[in-house]
């Protein structure tokens, strides 16, 4: 099975399959509304707006697995996003993307693109320091480490990057404006 054999759930409830995405750049991101990664937001819309009419899409998966910052139900979520950082690109149902109850799409995300550190930096230090507090094998699995993983997949369904939360957006970027 590939990538345009997953879907995910609509906050409505309805089915989205990725074979809608067939032939576009596609971010996907597990996100939360009360993280220090929260304002990666802000970027991801800008990126949505800038490349959008170039064939980029972003799926958005709020989730609450990590230090319970994604409380809100589905339209709580929704509302912050559109009135704190005007987003336009869809969020779907929060699920899980981690253990038995991860959702498939998530599961095939980390077996495509395994964890490969969390960079340098500050931010990267204070990851590494909580998360070995958590698990001390975390840079052994594939398991979302934090809110705001990217995945990025081309434009014939391939999971070409993986980016941890701590990585800059710039790279980001980069990394979609280089597959458009």
């Amino acid at each position: 099975m590939g990538f345009y054999d997953q879907s995910v759930l609509t906050a409505s409830g309805e089915e989205v399959s990725m074979r809608d995405f067939e032939g576009k750049v596609v971010l996907i991101v597990n996100t939360a509304t009360g993280c220090g990664f929260t304002p990666h937001y802000k970027d991801l819309e800008a990126m949505y707006e800038k490349y959008h009419d170039r064939g980029f899409e972003i799926i958005d998966v709020p989730c609450n697995q990590f230090a319970g910052q994604t409380p809100g139900t589905d339209d709580e979520i929704h509302e912050f996003c559109q009135l704190r950082y005007h987003t336009q690109f869809p969020q779907m149902k929060k699920a899980d993307v981690n253990g038995e109850t991860a959702i498939p799409l998530f599961r095939y995300l980390k077996e495509q693109k395994g964890f490969g550190g969390f960079g340098k930096g500050p931010a990267a230090l204070a990851m590494s320091a909580m998360l070995k507090k958590i698990d001390k094998d975390y840079k052994n699995n594939p398991e979302i480490k934090w809110n705001f993983t990217k995945f990025i997949v081309d434009r014939n369904g391939n999971v070409v990057a993986r980016f941890e939360p701590t990585e800059k957006m710039e790279k980001v970027d980069q990394c979609v404006e280089g597959l458009l």
